[in-house]
């Protein structure tokens, strides 16, 4: 039997999941009061002439990229990639042949929210479950991160740069994570900011694609619904020309 989970939550004003700067903002046009809409296609429509008097139904949003469940590019994290080599590549330049592929889940809820993932606990937690990477497997991190509860920019576990090279280094591509950020809330890493004042830590996750490209998705849930393997991974970006991000509908297939 075939199961589809749905890794993605959705774009709503109801649940914060962005800090108050990013909120998405959504304007209902209803059924009752879209009538007027329609008649400007057809002069003389009056709302009795339609069938209970209703119109459509259409929603007009204020987005950013970077709401919902959503994938960064690299163009997100450096305007430059392969070490400086060449331009660093737009959510519109994403190649699609990496979006379907064997999924992997590495569970790290247990730690502190703001620990920093080493590339050692990575190669630890793929002991424990028994799997051994493959090229172009797509890793998604079990944070700690609970959508949908109060302050949730700053729960979960982030990965910095080290265990980021690592997952490219073993040929990694598509990484994803169920917190808001791939790297440790900026809440917890500002603390460490202000004790050592030593830049390298902030957004040091997102600024390894600058070494190496790599795919982002983040704000997932319904990870803990997966196995810790063989499953497949659909998560198609949104084609924006030029933008660092597009918004994905990210489901697991799981065959039973």
């Amino acid at each position: 039997m075939t199961r589809f989970i749905d890794l993605s939550i959705p774009i709503t004003e109801s649940v914060i999941s962005d800090p108050p700067v990013m909120r998405p903002k959504i304007h209902y046009v209803t059924h009752e009061s879209s009538w007027e809409q329609i008649a400007a296609f057809f002069p003389g429509l009056t709302r009795d002439d339609l069938p209970e008097g209703e119109g459509w139904a259409v929603e007009q949003l204020t987005l950013s990229t970077h709401n919902g469940t959503h994938m960064d590019a690299p163009w997100h994290y450096h305007s430059t990639t392969d070490s400086g080599a060449r331009p660093a590549p737009s959510i519109d330049e994403a190649p699609l042949d990496r979006f379907l592929r064997p999924g992997v889940r590495l569970d790290f809820s247990t730690l502190p929210d703001g620990h920093v993932v080493t590339a050692a606990e990575l190669q630890a937690e793929l002991a424990r479950i028994g799997y051994a990477l493959r090229p172009l497997d797509i890793v998604l991190i079990q944070s700690g991160a609970v959508y949908g509860t109060d302050n949730f920019t700053d729960q979960g576990v982030g990965l910095g740069a080290e265990a980021t090279l690592w997952l490219t280094e073993q040929g990694i591509e598509v990484v994803g994570t169920d917190a808001w950020s791939w790297d440790a809330p900026f809440s917890h890493t500002a603390r460490r900011w202000a004790e050592s004042r030593n830049p390298a830590i902030i957004w040091e996750g997102h600024k390894a694609g600058r070494i190496r490209p790599y795919w982002q998705i983040e704000k997932l849930t319904n990870l803990a619904a997966l196995p810790p393997f063989g499953f497949t991974v659909s998560c198609f970006p949104v084609k924006i020309e030029r933008a660092s991000a597009g918004w994905i509908r990210a489901v697991a297939i799981v065959e039973d």
